[in-house]
Parts: C-alpha cells; structure tokens; sequence
C-alpha cells in the first residue's frame, strides 16, 4: 500500500488501525486469561492443599511437602497441552504458576494482612517458579508428554522443598516461650489466633515416614514426585479433553434452503457470481 499506511504484522500486510486494533485485542485476551487462570487454578489450590500452604506452622515436612507438589501440577499440565499442541509455547507452567502467585499474594495481603490483620510472615505462600520452569523446559527439550511426566513433573515435586527451604528455615528456629520449647514458626501461629481455625484439625508432622530412616521430607519428597508423574498424565489428558472442539449437526438447514450437497460457502460464492440468479432467470424463459 502507499504512503505508509500499511504495517506488517504476523507475516500479513495490515492497515495501521487494523493492527493496532488487533495488538489492543490481543493484550485484552491475554488479561482475561490470566486473571480467568488465576482465580480457577487459585480456588483449585485453595480447596485442596490450601491449609498448609497458607499457615506457616502448617508447613511441616511431611503433609506440605507431600500435597502441595501435587495439586500445584495440575493446573500446569493441562494448560502445557494447550500452549504446547495448539501455539507451540513451552512457557504454560510457569505461566499458570505466575497466576497463582498473583492470586495468593493478592488474597494473603489484601484479605489476611489488611483485613484480617495477620502478619505476612504467617500467610505467606509457597515458592512454586523454580519447578515450574523446570517442568517448560523439559517439554521444550523431549516434546512429549510421557517424557516431560518423567523428568519434569519428577524434578518439579523434587526441586520444591529445597526452593523453599532458604526462607523457610529462619521459622524452623527453636525459641523457649513460658518453659515450652517451640519453633518461630509455631511461636507466630500462637500469638496471632485463628479463631475460625480449631488447633484439634491441623494435621502435621503425623505419620511413619521416620521409621525410613528419620529423613521424612526426603521421603515424603519421592513420593510427591512419583505420584505427581501420575496426576501430571492424568491432567494433561483432561487438557486434551477440555481444548477438544466438539460440533454438533445442523437440524435447521432445511429450513434454512441448505442440504446435503450445497455448502453455505458455496452458496455465497453462487449468490456473488449471479449463477444461481441467472439460471432462475434461464427456467423462466
């Protein structure tokens, strides 16, 4: 086109206003979507292994280490199989994770720490990135699920305890509060209570996983990892079945002047070209 009034885009010549129009509706799909994988794959967590991610003493090594791994790839897998089958973008677990980060540190801080007044020391959430990336990159080097299952959703349950251990260790630290000994963690918990919350339910640190050896999250690390490689599968097959475009048969297309062998492509193309008017025309002569 002349005088500069034409842009490429996506390998097509468009019209300026064309494509600023389709650069503003682009930016407006991808904010509908994260905000739409956020607030799904955030109540998903939440329901699931919400409690002990959300408190700081329920943070123990072997139900946190265990659950959380597991229901924090599923939201990942699913969308993995859409970016990587449907665009061809390795970045759909670190994109669904950066979603839910979004939506706990939008819910801890303004609806616990605002609102509720808990220190964010108490709520704060799970760093889940360093796996996420992990798990992108081994669809982008294998291209396949079984194998990205294999490797990636392994290293994904097994790189989480050691990705949070850096921050988390501080509130691991024992003190001596009026001749009891407890951690930071559960001094914090302590002062700041959670009425809605009776202590009788908080599940940690139960189990036989000590008679291992005494390293429970190492345990409790494997076997996070062997039962994430399943729910990896099984949600990425929910991801196929989810992105499936299903189509139903026309019933209305008599009604409508169409059948069997006239296509409404090729209807339009008649109606443009005259031929369906001009052999009208030849009948009634």
């Amino acid at each position: 086109m002349q005088g500069g009034t034409s842009v490429r885009l996506y390998g097509l010549e468009w019209l300026k206003e064309s494509a600023r129009i389709s650069k503003v509706f682009d930016l407006l799909v991808a904010a509908i979507l994260f905000l739409a994988v956020s607030g799904a794959f955030h109540l998903h967590y939440m329901l699931t292994a919400g409690d002990w991610d959300m408190w700081i003493d329920w943070k123990d090594r072997q139900w946190w280490v265990t659950l959380t791994p597991i229901m924090a790839i599923t939201f990942p897998a699913a969308l993995q199989y859409v970016f990587w089958t449907k665009f061809r973008l390795p970045i759909a677990a670190t994109f669904a994770v950066v979603c839910l980060l979004f939506g706990q540190w939008i819910n801890r801080y303004f609806g616990f720490h605002l609102w509720s007044y808990f220190p964010m020391s108490e709520v704060i959430p799970a760093l889940l990135i360093p796996g996420a990336l992990v798990l992108d990159v081994a669809l982008l080097l294998t291209g396949n699920c079984l194998f990205t299952a294999m490797s990636g959703a392994f290293a994904f349950a097994l790189l989480f305890y050691p990705a949070n251990w850096f921050w988390l260790a501080p509130y691991r630290l024992p003190v001596e509060v009026m001749g009891q000994l407890v951690s930071v963690g559960d001094y914090i918990s302590y002062a700041f209570t959670r009425t809605a919350l009776p202590e009788y339910i908080r599940l940690i640190e139960r189990g036989t996983l000590r008679t291992f050896g005494g390293h429970s999250a190492i345990i409790a690390s494997f076997f996070s990892a062997f039962v994430s490689i399943l729910m990896y599968l099984a949600w990425w097959h929910i991801g196929m079945l989810l992105a499936r475009v299903v189509t139903t048969p026309n019933t209305l297309k008599n009604f409508m002047g169409l059948t069997d062998k006239d296509e409404p492509a090729e209807t339009a193309q008649k109606a443009i070209d005259g031929t369906s008017l001009q052999g009208r025309f030849a009948a009634v002569e």
